[in-house]
């Protein structure tokens, strides 16, 4: 057990030491066996058209099945994004908690060179102790600071925080580097997978983060940089910045030669296995009512559906494990649809997406449905929070709210 003092916030982390032997066994296999790039952004009240601070992960792992849970192990508690293989959470892949803290990364591969340390990839297990933990950017930082050395981190860590705070953290296993996104000339940072602070030209995800800086900058230009644009448009972009061609634009207006296009360069490919959007709060409101939306499942078939830490451990049951398909039931319904868009079955077909099914001239393509559903959801979101957010909600009504998505979402997905 270690213990880290951080002024008034002492950390106990007994927990995460007495499953660091599993936790590491876990990471090293899957560090042999796969690259697990990300898609990450960071984006400051300034910049959004609603004046909300975001952090936005479109996560890729090799694992795909995926599920929420509500913590209340630590100071704070917390909704966490985790691997259905993870029972009891040890890893949090993003999340926010109730004091408006909000946390999510993606891996840094130009950072640690020549480092020989076993310690590896236990970023899950730092987003855990900081969701437990702190309620802003400055104790991320304290943390950061105290935390054992070497830290076992190559990572970026997106954050923003109650107070207005919005920043990217580089973090590698000895130093650390911030990025304000409120300095940012932008008001939003971007990272896929690699690090400003690391070695120059190594690393993943370059066409993606010049993807990312497109999109972002047309949205801000046009006034529409919020949550329903990142959901909707940015992770389910099918823009290639190499070819300077937009799929879905081709697919909406024509009917193409081919029903596939060669998706490994997209944001969301084969490898997305879920997304997390965490939208928070302004000044006068809770702090535990962000609004966590999370496609639990391979963005493209996976509707969003939002959460709050506000309304305890009750969060929707399509979200949750069940331990009967050992799963989430919406991540299943989003693997079902995945097999039909990417039916190639060799071990090259990860490459192939039928475009076709997704989105095409008719209107009837999965993400062309998935969208309408979605589209009705937020205004249904919207009203409520105009009420919500003045007055704190009681626990009963989101719990009927949540009770009439998990029906809306469920019948469109069986029927």
């Amino acid at each position: 057990m270690f213990i880290l003092n951080l002024g008034n916030h002492d950390i106990n982390t007994n927990y995460i030491m007495k499953n660091y032997n599993a936790v590491l066994f876990i990471f090293l296999f899957l560090i042999v066996e796969n690259i697990n790039p990300c898609t990450t952004a960071v984006i400051s009240a300034k910049a959004s058209s609603d004046g909300r601070s975001m952090i936005w992960k479109l996560r890729d792992a090799g694992e795909l099945e995926n599920y929420f849970k509500y913590f209340d192990d630590g100071k704070y508690s917390y909704i966490g994004l985790i691997n259905s293989s993870d029972t009891i959470g040890i890893n949090v892949w993003g999340g926010s908690n109730s004091a408006g803290f909000a946390i999510m990364n993606s891996a840094s591969y130009n950072v640690n060179i020549g480092d020989t340390t076993s310690i590896k990839d236990m970023g899950g297990v730092f987003m855990k102790i900081a969701l437990q933990t702190c309620s802003s950017l400055q104790d991320l930082e304290i943390l950061l600071d105290k935390y054992p050395k070497p830290r076992g981190l190559a990572t970026h860590f997106g954050v923003i925080d109650a107070y207005g705070g919005a920043a990217f953290y580089e973090v590698n296993n000895q130093s650390w580097t911030k990025f304000d996104a409120n300095s940012d000339p932008n008001g939003y940072i971007i990272r896929t997978n690699f690090s400003e602070t690391g070695t120059l030209d190594e690393g993943y995800g370059f066409i993606r983060r010049q993807t990312a800086e497109k999109i972002f900058a047309d949205a801000k230009q046009n006034n529409l940089l919020n949550y329903q644009t990142v959901i909707q448009k940015f992770t389910r972009c099918f823009y290639h910045p190499v070819f300077e061609l937009d799929y879905r634009k081709i697919y909406e207006s024509s009917i193409p030669e081919t029903d596939f296009v060669f998706s490994t360069d997209f944001i969301t490919r084969y490898s997305s296995a879920s997304s997390i959007i965490v939208q928070g709060t302004k000044n006068g409101e809770s702090p535990d009512m962000n609004t966590v939306w999370g496609q639990v499942g391979f963005p493209e078939t996976c509707v969003a559906m939002p959460m709050w830490v506000h309304n305890g451990k009750n969060i929707p049951q399509l979200l949750q494990y069940n331990s009967i398909i050992k799963n989430s039931q919406l991540n299943l319904y989003a693997l079902e649809w995945k097999k039909d868009v990417y039916p190639v079955g060799h071990s090259e077909g990860s490459n192939y997406l039928k475009m076709k099914l997704l989105i095409n001239s008719c209107g009837t393509g999965y993400v062309q449905r998935i969208e309408q559903l979605e589209k009705l959801v937020f205004f249904l979101i919207e009203e409520k929070l105009i009420l919500w957010r003045k007055n704190n909600p009681d626990v009963s009504e989101i719990n009927v709210f949540y009770e009439e998505l998990n029906k809306m979402v469920t019948d469109f997905y069986v029927k």
